[in-house]
């Protein structure tokens, strides 16, 4: 299809204007209608700007209930034994006070012979620490599993049971070097 020029195009519709005037007041009633459209229009714009700032703030709240959700979701509580029942909260103070008085005499017992022991012990203790940890996740995903609360106590044991044997090799250096400082002087 060729298309038409501009002049082509007012040639072919010439005759089909309509040329008429209109009728007397045709202006006026044309204004009243688009007043009567305005007015129409406010209204409905006043009806809708009178609602607009409630339901913001309603999507605001509903917007913030739900991110607090989410989020209270995403990071759980982390357990420990205390968080269990009162029993296992006084079995882990006992073992947390345990573990930090071998910690305070092991620290004290710190010397040039000692000090890879200790170095050691420590290490092993940071080990069992971030198992420790672990367990403390276990513990909130399984709900009070008693083979996660086992292995919790057990945990508490292994520790004890580095420093006193720590404390021991210690105990036995200081003997040995009581002996052979004993031996040399007779």
């Amino acid at each position: 299809m060729k298309k038409d020029t501009i002049d082509t195009l007012f040639e072919r519709l010439e005759n089909e204007f309509d040329i008429d005037m209109p009728n007397s007041g045709h202006q006026n009633r044309f204004l009243d209608k688009l007043k009567q459209q305005n007015t129409i229009a406010n209204k409905t714009n006043e009806k809708s700007n009178f609602w607009k700032p409630f339901l913001a703030v309603a999507a605001s709240i509903v917007l913030c209930l739900s991110l607090v959700a989410i989020i209270q979701q995403q990071e759980p509580e982390i357990k420990d034994l205390a968080s269990v029942s009162p029993e296992l909260s006084k079995t882990q103070d006992f073992f947390t006070l345990a573990i930090e008085n071998e910690l305070t005499l092991l620290e004290n017992e710190r010397s040039p012979e000692t000090e890879e022991l200790i170095d050691d012990a420590l290490k092993q203790l940071n080990v069992l620490e971030l198992n420790y940890e672990k367990l403390k996740v276990d513990l909130t995903e399984s709900g009070n599993d008693k083979r996660v609360i086992h292995a919790m106590i057990s945990n508490f044991q292994n520790r004890i049971h580095v420093l006193n044997h720590v404390l021991e090799n210690i105990e036995d250096i200081k003997t040995f070097k009581n002996n052979k400082s004993n031996h040399n002087t007779l």
